[in-house]
Formats: C-alpha cells, sequence, structure tokens
C-alpha cells in the first residue's frame, strides 16, 4: 500500500541536486539495541544501578563515580551491534549518487561500517577514545578488556570515551556542519526519528529544499509538516527504492 509513496520518494531522490539523510535511534532499534532513554530501559538501567541514565550517562557522573561509570558503559554501553540494513542502503544509495550526507545520532559508526563515506557522527563514535591528559588514542578494546577504570599506559590519566554524554555542548564545527548540510539539501530524509527530536529538532528550520520525506514507525503530530510519509522501518522502505 505504499507503493505511490515510494515512487514519489524516489522520483524526488532522482530529481535531487543534493540528498542528505538525518539517522535517529529508529535505526538503532532496528539493530535490537533499545536507547537509554525509552522509558522501560530507563527503568531497567535505574534498577540495576540505583541512578537514571540521564544522570549516570553524564560527564559529572564520569567524573565522580569514575568506576561505576565504566561498569555502566561497558555494561550497557559497548554493545557489539552489526549495521542494520538501513545503512547498507543508505551505502549503496551513496554509492549511486543518491545521497550526498549522513547524519547520525548513533555512537557505533553504523553508517561507515556499512560502507558509507561521508558521515557526520553528531554524538560522537565508542571507537575513539582519548586520555584526557597526554591526548594518547585507544581502541574501544582497551576500553573492554579494562579493569575497573581504564588508565592511560603514557601517563596513567583516565581514558574518556570521544562520546557525547547526557548534557554535554556539542562540537560548534558539528553543529555548524549539521546546521549547513541540511541548508544545503534539496531532499532530506528524516528516518527514524522525528521533526520533534531532542537531537534534529533544531536543525529542521534550516531545510529551504523542494521535499522533505518521512519513514518512520509511529505517528507523530509534526508529521504533516512533511511532503511524504511512509510508517514503516526505514531499511523496509529504503530496499524497495531499488539502489
Amino acid at each position: 500500500m505504499f507503493i505511490p509513496k515510494i515512487e514519489s520518494m524516489r522520483r524526488a531522490i532522482e530529481k535531487s541536486r543534493y540528498t542528505v539523510a538525518l539517522c535517529g535511534s529508529g535505526i538503532m532499534e532496528e539493530c535490537g539495541y533499545i536507547v537509554l532513554k525509552k522509558p522501560d530501559r530507563a527503568y531497567e538501567i535505574e534498577t540495576k544501578y540505583g541512578v537514571s541514565p540521564e544522570y549516570i550517562f553524564t560527564d559529572s557522573y564520569y567524573s565522580t563515580r569514575t568506576d561505576k561509570f565504566f561498569e555502566f558503559y561497558r555494561n550497557e554501553v559497548l554493545k557489539d551491534i552489526e549495521p542494520p540494513e538501513t545503512s547498507y542502503r543508505l551505502a549503496a544509495m551513496e554509492r549511486a549518487g543518491r545521497l550526498n550526507c549522513i547524519i547520525t545520532s548513533n555512537l557505533y559508526e553504523l553508517a561507515q561500517r556499512a560502507g558509507c563515506r561521508n558521515v557526520v557522527n553528531m554524538h560522537g563514535s565508542i571507537y575513539q577514545n582519548r586520555c584526557n591528559h597526554c591526548g594518547r588514542e585507544y581502541s574501544v578494546d582497551y576500553i573492554k578488556n579494562s579493569k575497573r577504570v581504564p588508565l592511560c599506559e603514557s601517563c596513567g590519566s583516565v581514558i574518556r570515551p570521544k562520546v557525547a554524554f547526557f548534557g554535554d555542548m556539542l562540537d560548534g564545527r558539528l553543529i555548524a556542519r549539521t546546521a549547513g548540510e541540511v541548508e544545503r539539501a534539496d531532499v532530506l530524509l528524516v528516518l527514524g526519528t522525528t521533526l520533534d527530536s531532542d537531537v534534529f529538532g533544531n536543525y529542521i528550520k534550516y531545510f529551504n529544499g523542494s521535499k522533505m520525506i518521512i519513514v518512520h514507525k509511529e505517528e507523530h503530530l509534526k508529521d504533516k509538516m512533511a511532503d511524504i510519509v511512509i510508517y514503516d522501518t526505514p531499511g523496509n522502505v529504503l530496499a524497495q527504492l531499488g539502489y
């Protein structure tokens, strides 16, 4: 029943001079991973650790209860997650010249690992870790295999994952690039998220292109602002475009 909308979506993408995809938490859910702020997941974490994810996944908690932070981080964040169908379809669109930039909120480099090249990781990556003191870089495996607090082998200081904790100010360069890419877009794909998103909501105002296309599973009040809305997983829809 989505065929006419998918045909309209394909025509819009083929006519587009510059297409940008905003990829939200719905794509993580395609991997079977439930994000920390989802009510059931947040309750599970608070029951297990005695504090909410909104508190434990913060710079303050990392700085003052470092051993407890890394217990949580290793158990709940450092998951072995494989890229979902959506990420591979985006890579195929990019190779076909139909997608120019992917902007994502996940920490797992799903798009890059699926083969995408022009990606903005707004919240950083679990694969990048740096010593707070001397700047030495460490792999995610070093963090996974460390006992309690991962310390720098060069200077003994605590290593910090290069991810955005809740409440962190995002890198100004990432903010500027994201706004610029959305403003440049002729077609904006909003995948696995809504226009009311905490992550992407502030950037939608920069879009002045011809078509905004939303693909997510559940209806939302602000969907009416889009030109095309399809209620399904992004992976299912992108697979039907034929790229």
